[in-house]
């Protein structure tokens, strides 16, 4: 069991003062081109300080990678006074400010894109409504995304933050190499188990390169994943555990699992037992730091977590009571917000972006 209050030291050295972390979540809150807006700045300031670290939200690698509008973009040198902005209110009272890069891959579509066509490892439409079908990505190109996720980790230690967060989950491009629904390749990036892992493999070295020989001291790459796809052919269980093993091999400094709810058990027959955060921590054999998130609503629920996982992520709690990891961390439960009218958009900073999430994903507890 790790203690709430306890603090942590990464393998490159960054030390974070307790155990909990604000969990990446999508705001819609940038300007069109992806620059940081002063709203987005005072919504990120209101809920830092208190906290261990806190993950942005998704930034853009790459132009061609645009998932939706607002969204925060690292793919140019000019974003970085706006980044450096972001970190520097985001690290108060020595909470670490973690900038999570990635590509959308064909979870996007061609309006977002201003008439271009998504692209994706293979032309394969994702299973959802009104999904386009994307372009095959060629060698080339792949070589170039690999290169401009490097360059994203450059403009964010150039920014002032204290590590980068690849985001190889929730379906987006990184996901979609390691799939088989998304990847139907039949060169070396896709077919096999181990072939569909070599984007991951590269991308991850590239990264992990990039800061060791920077000379920046301090600063962290962590990898988040997704343990489970529903599409017909997807992701398995037990292909994730091949991942994790891999990924717990790397120079990372830590693996973030992203799940609906921390007590989330597997669609697969062959691993009902427990949590996936279980198999998953029995995977990594304590080579990496794993964070584990989920509808963590409460101290109660923190502590479940970090029963297993070395830290904690909240999301939507810490948008409904941006003082919520003071009432955990001081044993005051009772104390948490728990529900979110309209009358306290404004003071907790909500924007439309921000409470069109929050109501997709907990419309009961709006008012």
């Amino acid at each position: 069991m790790n203690n709430v209050d306890t603090g942590l030291t990464f393998k490159r050295g960054l030390h974070v003062k307790n155990r909990l972390v604000v969990a990446p979540m999508t705001t819609q809150m940038s300007f069109f081109d992806g620059t940081v807006t002063n709203d987005e700045i005072e919504y990120y300031a209101l809920r830092t300080g208190e906290v261990g670290a806190f993950i942005t939200a998704a930034a853009n690698v790459h132009e061609g990678g645009k998932g939706w509008d607002g969204e925060l973009g690292v793919y140019d040198d000019r974003f970085i006074p706006g980044l450096a902005k972001l970190a520097a209110a985001i690290k108060k009272n020595h909470t670490k400010a973690i900038l999570q890069i990635f590509h959308a891959g064909r979870m996007t579509d061609s309006k977002i894109l201003h008439g271009v066509q998504p692209v994706a490892p293979s032309a394969v439409a994702a299973e959802r409504p009104n999904a386009q079908t994307p372009r095959e990505l060629t060698e080339e190109e792949i070589f170039d995304i690999l290169e401009s996720f490097k360059k994203a980790t450059k403009r964010a230690i150039r920014a002032g933050f204290d590590g980068v967060e690849i985001h190889g989950a929730n379906t987006y491009l990184i996901q979609q190499f390691f799939s088989p629904h998304s990847n139907r390749r039949t060169d070396e990036w896709g077919g096999s188990l181990e072939k569909r892992v070599k984007f991951i493999n590269d991308l991850v070295d590239g990264v992990t390169e990039v800061v060791d020989q920077s000379g920046v001291k301090d600063f962290i790459v962590g990898y988040r994943f997704s343990p489970e796809e529903y599409e017909e052919p997807g992701i398995r269980l037990s292909e994730t555990l091949f991942l994790v093993d891999l990924l717990a091999n790397k120079p990372l400094d830590y693996l973030h699992l992203s799940v609906g709810n921390y007590r989330n058990h597997s669609v697969s027959d062959d691993f009902k037992e427990k949590p996936i955060i279980e198999y998953i921590k029995e995977t990594i054999q304590d080579r990496l730091p794993l964070i584990g998130v989920g509808d963590i609503r409460n101290g109660k629920d923190a502590k479940e977590v970090l029963a297993t996982a070395d830290l904690a992520a909240v999301g939507r709690a810490i948008l409904i009571d941006p003082h919520w990891a003071q009432k955990v961390l001081d044993g005051q439960d009772q104390l948490i917000r728990t529900e979110l009218s309209h009358y306290d958009r404004d003071e907790l900073r909500i924007s439309n972006g921000v409470w069109g999430f929050l109501e997709s994903m907990m419309p009961e507890r709006l008012k």
